[in-house]
């Protein structure tokens, strides 16, 4: 060997090709798990005749009649199943559902996904730049359609135990009805439980917020089994009182404090708000509901002082409504006086619905929104207590003593 030659190394003589292995490994899984599904879809068939096949027997129940074709995309790749057809019965097998539990990861992130607010079209491009695969719009309906009656029963649950304090308020959507887009209400209420845990209590659909739609929507929840209410916090809307006191006349009401000021915003200047809003929350910071009432005295004293009659007149006439709360515990008020709790919810549905526009039906406007609710109903928002209700309770156990 000449000084200069230098010894080939094993490296330089070995050549190997990962993306072929990793091809080739990868068809060898496929192909694995493609033979294990078709026998265990054999077997299950075999079970369901009652025998083998070909077998005679006594016991036997059905026979086969051939078989299908089916892809299934699974993390070793997509991969083709024979699904066995029977006479008399339809094959439905619980492997796939079970094998499917597995790769449920990307349904339920198609899910979520569309829950979360990301338009189909969205989804389709998400998935494509995922997993490969371009979802069709046709799938995604069809993951909804699963949820939907999932939805739907629980929109129709059974309410268990008492709940002393519920929160209503509608939200406007827009549908399409006879090729015009017309608007629709969807009616949402939340109760805070007896143990002080917050629970999305119903949800429906009203053709507008009047008193018709309020007194079925409040009749849909006590025939589910709504009760022990003691307050409703809403905004004046128009039957909505009425129908309360009808369905549930032991309960009273609080007028929503932010709605309220905002009507008494509308009655005066741009300029003078500010102040206004000064002197409407110094109302609601007194210690007691007496020293409240005296403060609103002065206030409205104040406005017409100020030569803002149509204000001071609102206030005089339905300002004792936004006080009820101190009726309350102090250390629930806070929570008690305005609507905010649902407000929040409401503004996530507006959040997710903003993609969609006009929806094509009032049926999947609230199937969408009741969607929503119950992935919150789902999550910490539910699981952790909102109030104490101790002092509640003790408070109107002592008046019940006394009297």
């Amino acid at each position: 060997m000449e000084d200069d030659e230098k010894p080939t190394t094993m490296g330089q003589v070995i050549q190997i090709d990962e993306a072929r292995i990793k091809d080739h490994l990868g068809e060898m899984v496929r192909g694995t798990v493609e033979e294990a599904l078709n026998a265990m879809l054999d077997a299950e068939a075999d079970r369901l005749c009652g025998a083998g096949r070909y077998e005679r027997t006594e016991g036997r129940r059905d026979t086969r009649a051939g078989s299908y074709e089916r892809s299934l995309d699974t993390k070793a790749g997509p991969v083709k199943l024979k699904m066995p057809k029977l006479r008399r019965q339809t094959f439905e097998t619980a492997i796939i559902e079970r094998y499917q539990r597995r790769e449920s990861s990307v349904e339920e992130a198609l899910i979520e996904m569309y829950l979360a607010g990301v338009s189909v079209r969205r989804v389709e491009d998400i998935t494509e730049a995922l997993w490969g695969t371009r979802v069709s719009p046709g799938t995604v309906s069809n993951l909804n359609k699963k949820i939907y009656a999932k939805i739907d029963e629980w929109r129709h649950r059974r309410i268990e135990g008492d709940h002393p304090y519920v929160f209503l308020d509608g939200i406007v959507m827009k549908r399409t009805w006879a090729g015009e887009v017309r608007n629709v209400s969807l009616l949402v209420a939340i109760g805070v439980t007896a143990d002080g845990y917050r629970e999305i209590l119903g949800i429906v659909e009203g053709p507008k917020e009047d008193k018709a739609g309020w007194s079925t929507f409040l009749r849909h929840l006590a025939d589910r089994g709504l009760c022990g209410v003691q307050l409703i916090v809403s905004d004046a809307c128009r039957g909505l009182v009425e129908s309360a006191a009808e369905h549930f006349p032991d309960a009273q009401w609080q007028r929503c404090v932010v709605h309220f000021y905002r009507n008494v915003f509308s009655l005066v200047p741009a300029g003078k708000v500010r102040d206004i809003a000064r002197m409407l929350k110094a109302i609601h910071a007194q210690e007691s509901r007496q020293a409240a009432t005296e403060k609103m005295m002065a206030v409205i004293a104040e406005l017409r002082a100020m030569r803002l009659a149509k204000a001071a007149d609102l206030l005089e006439e339905h300002g004792e409504e936004t006080l009820t709360y101190y009726g309350y515990p102090d250390s629930h008020w806070l929570k008690l006086r305005t609507n905010n709790p649902l407000e929040r919810i409401m503004r996530e549905i507006r959040r997710r619905t903003r993609a969609v526009g006009a929806f094509p039906d009032g049926k999947s406007c609230l199937n969408l929104a009741a969607a929503r609710l119950r992935h919150i109903a789902g999550t910490q928002w539910s699981t952790r207590r909102y109030m104490n209700m101790i002092p509640l309770f003790a408070e109107q156990n002592q008046g019940a003593a006394v009297a």
